[in-house]
């Protein structure tokens, strides 16, 4: 697997717009967004004076959005509304776990694209938009014709790839399926040569013990921030 540089992760939104998803990316040199139709997540050059007043123009009035990591100066009509503390997880070796129930699963489509989007606001909303699987690979499980489970890639920076919307619907949950969606996942990212990591709740314990068991070891605590512009 290439070298990679850890310190990227400290700033992974800004790391990914001016990296691999630079093309996704809206603003300026010092401060910029993912368009909005992918994410609601912007990011800055912390070394940079006031950077984020750059975006002022980029964000319309009454618009959310999230910042991860350091928090820089806020333009004086930009206020937190929400703080969700993480652990920002990188996968070191993978570990090969028995599944519970072996299951077929299928890479979703632009066809999927509703489908998805509700399952993922169903259990975990406010991180993903309809176009977001635009931004890498996703797969999923269905039962009965039904979507109950999916994972897919987000930030995306050189080296390092994002797990995320690992989610499935609360009916269906201890039969593994996260696991095998994610297997999934980080297989193909060895197989490129780069680097699994994810971001998960502090108070999600049950989904860190499920990444600890395969082989994703915290790497540090990181801050998930929803900003709002009035």
């Amino acid at each position: 697997m290439e070298t990679t540089d850890d310190q990227l992760l400290d700033n992974p939104v800004w790391s990914a717009l001016t990296t691999v998803h630079a093309a996704k990316a809206q603003g300026a040199s010092h401060a910029k967004r993912y368009r909005k139709e992918f994410l609601s997540f912007i990011a800055c050059d912390h070394t940079a004076a006031n950077p984020l007043e750059a975006l002022q123009s980029w964000i319309n009035e009454g618009e959310s959005f999230y910042l991860v990591g350091e928090l820089p100066p806020l333009p004086a009509n930009w206020e937190v509304t929400f703080e969700l503390p993480c652990a920002q997880m990188v996968l070191r070796e993978m570990m090969e776990l028995p599944v519970k129930t072996p299951v077929e699963i299928s890479l979703l489509t632009v066809a999927d694209r509703a489908d998805m989007y509700d399952l993922v606001n169903r259990v975990q909303p406010g991180y993903y938009n309809l176009d977001t699987p635009s931004l890498g690979t996703y797969y999923g499980i269905r039962e009965e014709g039904r979507l109950v489970a999916m994972g897919g890639e987000r930030m995306r920076m050189t080296g390092f790839t994002e797990l995320s919307a690992i989610v499935t619907d609360p009916a269906y949950t201890g039969r593994g399926y996260a696991q095998q969606l994610i297997t999934r996942l980080c297989r193909q990212h060895a197989e490129e040569g780069i680097t699994s990591m994810l971001h998960v709740s502090i108070a999600n314990e049950r989904a860190i013990r499920l990444y600890e068991h395969m082989g994703f070891v915290t790497r540090r605590e990181i801050m998930f921030r929803k900003i709002a512009k009035s």
